[in-house]
C-alpha cells in the first residue's frame, strides 16, 4: 500500500510540473503567486516545483521590481523545455526537406510545400463552415490547430479584429530550415477563413518572438 501511495504522489508532482511548463509556454514569464492561483495549489508548492524544474534546466528566472517589497522572480522556459511539447517528428521532417532539396532542388521543395498546403486547405475546409461568422470560423480553426499541437487560442475582437495566437509550433525546427512552411501557413489561413478577411503576422517565433500571433479582421474597420 505504501508503494502505491508513493507512485500516486510522484505522479502528482509530475502532473503539476507539466502543468507549470504548459502555463509558462502559453502565457510567458510569470511569478509563483500567479501560477499558484491558476493551478489551485499553494505558492510554496509552486516554488518547490519551479526550483526542481530549474535543477532540470527547464526553467529560469529574472527579477522584476515591484512598487512594494522585494523584486519578484519571473519564471520562464529555457530552450531545453521544448522537448516537453509536440515537435511533429522534427528530425524526420528536416531530413525529408533536405533530401527533397538535394534531389529536386529548391523548386522541388516549393512544390512539395505547395502540395502539402493544398491538402491542408482541403482538410480544413471540410470542417470550417464558410458562411459562419468570422468568430465561429476562428473557433473551429483554433480547435484544429490544437489537435495538431499548436497550443492555439483566439483573443478579441478588439478594434474590429481578432488575435490568433499559437503558443507553440510543433514544426518550428523544420520551419527554421524551410521558411516556406511559414508562408504556406499564411496561405492556408487566407484560404480557409474566406475572402475579405485580412491577416497580418505581428509576432513570429522565427524572428525571436515567444509565440506566433496573427491579427485577423474583415478589412471593414
Amino acid at each position: 500500500m505504501k508503494k502505491r501511495g508513493a507512485i500516486r504522489k510522484k505522479s502528482g508532482r509530475l502532473s503539476s510540473r507539466q502543468a507549470i511548463l504548459r502555463l509558462l509556454k502559453q502565457q510567458g514569464p510569470s511569478d509563483s503567486a500567479a501560477l499558484a492561483s491558476q493551478l489551485d495549489i499553494s505558492a510554496m508548492a509552486v516554488r518547490q516545483h519551479l526550483y526542481a524544474l530549474r535543477t532540470q534546466k527547464l526553467v529560469t528566472y529574472y527579477e522584476e521590481q515591484r512598487p512594494i517589497g522585494r523584486p519578484a522572480k519571473m519564471w520562464g522556459l529555457t530552450p531545453a523545455a521544448e522537448t516537453h511539447f509536440p515537435n511533429a517528428h522534427a528530425g524526420l521532417t528536416v531530413n525529408l526537406l533536405n533530401a527533397a532539396e538535394q534531389i529536386f532542388g529548391q523548386e522541388g521543395v516549393q512544390r512539395l510545400v505547395n502540395l502539402s498546403a493544398q491538402q491542408q486547405i482541403a482538410d480544413f475546409r471540410a470542417r470550417i463552415p464558410v458562411r459562419a461568422p468570422l468568430a465561429a470560423r476562428l473557433g473551429t480553426l483554433i480547435a484544429i490547430r490544437n489537435e495538431e499541437g499548436f497550443m492555439a487560442e483566439v483573443q478579441g475582437p478588439r478594434d474590429g479584429s481578432f488575435l490568433l495566437i499559437e503558443n507553440h509550433c510543433p514544426i518550428c525546427t523544420a520551419a527554421s530550415v524551410c521558411p516556406k512552411l511559414c508562408d504556406a501557413e499564411m496561405e492556408v489561413f487566407h484560404a480557409v477563413l474566406g475572402e475579405g478577411v485580412t491577416i497580418e503576422r505581428v509576432e513570429h517565433m522565427l524572428a525571436g518572438a515567444r509565440r506566433c500571433v496573427y491579427r485577423i479582421g474583415t478589412g471593414e474597420s
